[in-house]
Formats: structure tokens, C-alpha cells, sequence
């Protein structure tokens, strides 16, 4: 089968389409017929190996010191099981299902086998492949960071980086919730921003947030990029900041914030359940969610997509398609 493989970490160039192995799978396994992945910035973090500095010890255990252990990045896609593992209930060739692979990756790829209690769930019917593969990473983590901030009606939230993969969907689950959502992306997103259910949308280059005098419940930052003491000083009494992006200072800060102070600071990892992909499911195929989709790439283009990526100026999701149905 097809795979974008890189052999080293290092800039776009170093993914290149080759021939390789189509997996097989175990007793417990289903194969999916992959129809489309994402380039996420999650993605080439690894593939440049630039994760936050925190992670980087760790990471070189999980990824490989010198070369990358795990050789086909991608993790999430869209695609159809075509085979199933003799001991599998949950699933059956022909189901048409959308997935995060996490830490296995290998969804650059034409194939992919995942254990059948992986994050895997029925795709939205009213989806294309594109739009599903698009799904899962920023509609999980941007679900379970709103949870750990015990969203609830009413509240006033503000999410920074509000046009990204995870704030689109943090802005929409949102709004689902109850609350008055505010934005913060730059000018040439506001609109879009807005046409997501952002009750206000702030060009980050034109104001600052953090000197309206406006307070909130939540502040939930996608980026890792909203200035922490400021953001402080901009919560309600029990508000709840949440980081996406683990920076080691902010962490550090944020304990002592939430042991001494009023305010609670949440990060970590988000959780790859098949339950919230189904939750996900359910509102999507109400209208009460969507993905938005910035460009798409084919398969043997993942390096532009990547490039793309890394230029810092993606809107929502990159798509890379894969097979055609």
C-alpha cells in the first residue's frame, strides 16, 4: 500500500510517499480503508520535533531518540472497515466510521488497523470523508477541556485561538452548552468566527482582551499563546483557565495559582474515547456542529500540506485525502 513515510525528524521534506506493507489485523482488530487524514499541527510538531520543551525527554522515549520510531504520522481520518479481527463485536466490514489513532499515528497511510476499543465511532452520515477526518482531535480535546471547566449555561467564555482546528469546535460546543462565547482570532476570522455562534469575535491585533474590563467564566486558550497573568486578572472569582498547549512556566504558575488563589488552571491530555466521538456525532448530525475546512491536500502532497501548516496561519483543518470512494 501507499504511506508517507519519514525516516528522520526535520522539515516537510523529509515525508515521502512509498510502498509499504498493508498491516494486517489481530484478533481484536479492525482495518479501515482510510479515505482521508489531516495535517495537524499535533502532526508536525513530531515530524520537526518541536514539541513544548517540557515534553521533549518524554517524547524522545515515546517517538524515538535519533529517528523516528513510529515512521506514517497522522492521527485522525475518515474511512471504511474493510476487515475485522476474529474476536471483533463493535464493528463490521462496510461500517463507515471516522477515528483518532493517537499515539499509533498511521493514518498517513492507505490502510490502517486499530484495536476495536480505540476511539473509533460510525462517521456522521452527514459528513463527507473530508469533513469527518477532520473531527476528532479538535472536537475531543475542545469537548474535554470545556468539561474539565465545568461549563455550564449561562457562563461567559472566552476562547483564544477561536479559528484553529480546537476553537472552532470549542466556540460550537460552547455555544451548545449555554454560554456567551467570545472569540479571539485575527481580523480576517472575526466574520467566520461569528458565523460559528461567537456571541463577539476580538481581532487579537487590533485589542486586547485582557484591558476591556470584561471578566469570564472561562478562559479556554487552544493556542498556548494568551498572556497568563493578564488572563488572571480577566477571570471571574472561581473561574477556570484552561491551557491546550502545556507550557512548563505557565503550568508551574498555574498550580501555585490554583492551590492559593480563587481560580482553577486546567491542562493535560485530552481523553480519545468512542464515547464522546459519538457525542460529537450526535450533534453534527443535529447541525448543531461542523468542521470547517481551510485547504486539501492528496496524499502525495502531504509535504505542501505541512508546509502549509507550518506557516502558522491555518483556519479550522488542513484535509490530506488518501483513497477515493
Amino acid at each position: 500500500m501507499k504511506a508517507v513515510v519519514f525516516q528522520r525528524y526535520g522539515p516537510p521534506d523529509v515525508l515521502e510517499l512509498k510502498e509499504v506493507d498493508k498491516p494486517v489485523p489481530k484478533d481484536h482488530e479492525v482495518r479501515i480503508k482510510i479515505y482521508a487524514t489531516t495535517a495537524s499541527a499535533g502532526d508536525c510538531r513530531v515530524r520537526s520535533f518541536t514539541p513544548p520543551p517540557m515534553f521533549r525527554l518524554p517524547m524522545r522515549f515515546v517517538m524515538g531518540f535519533r529517528k523516528p520510531r513510529k515512521q506514517i504520522l497522522g492521527i485522525e481520518l475518515a474511512g471504511e472497515i474493510e476487515s475485522v479481527g476474529k474476536a471483533v463485536k463493535r464493528f463490521r466490514a462496510g461500517d463507515h466510521v471516522f477515528a483518532v489513532t493517537g499515539f499509533v499515528f498511521s493514518a498517513y497511510a492507505e490502510y490502517v488497523c486499530l484495536p476495536e476499543t480505540a476511539g473509533i465511532a460510525l462517521k456522521p452520515a452527514n459528513m463527507s470523508w473530508e469533513e469527518a477526518a477532520g473531527v476528532p482531535v479538535g472536537g475531543l480535546a475542545a469537548l474535554h477541556f470545556l468539561r474539565k471547566g465545568k461549563i455550564q449555561s449561562g457562563q461567559k467564555v472566552l476562547v483564544y485561538g477561536a479559528s484553529g482546528s480546537m476553537g472552532t469546535y470549542a466556540v460550537q460546543l460552547a455555544k451548545h452548552f449555554g454560554a456567551e462565547v467570545t472569540g479571539v482570532c485575527s481580523g480576517k476570522n472575526v466574520e467566520m468566527v461569528k458565523a460559528l455562534g461567537a456571541d463577539k469575535a476580538i481581532d487579537y491585533t487590533k485589542e486586547d482582551f485582557t484591558k476591556s474590563g470584561d471578566t469570564y467564566d472561562i478562559i479556554f486558550d487552544t493556542v498556548g499563546k494568551s498572556p497568563f497573568s493578564e488572563c488572571q486578572r480577566s477571570l471571574k472569582k472561581k473561574g477556570y483557565y484552561l491551557m491546550a498547549v502545556m507550557m512548563l512556566p505557565h503550568i508551574v504558575r498555574g498550580t501555585w495559582a490554583s492551590m492559593t488563589g480563587s481560580m482553577k488552571v486546567i491542562s493535560g491530555v485530552s481523553s480519545e474515547r468512542a464515547e464522546d466521538l459519538l457525542f460529537l456525532k450526535e450533534l453534527i448530525e443535529a447541525g448543531r456542529l461542523k468542521a470547517v475546512i481551510d485547504r486539501s491536500y492528496p496524499l502525495e502532497q502531504t509535504a505542501e500540506a505541512h508546509r502549509y501548516v507550518d506557516a502558522g496561519h491555518k483556519i479550522g483543518n488542513v484535509v490530506i485525502t488518501v483513497n477515493h470512494k
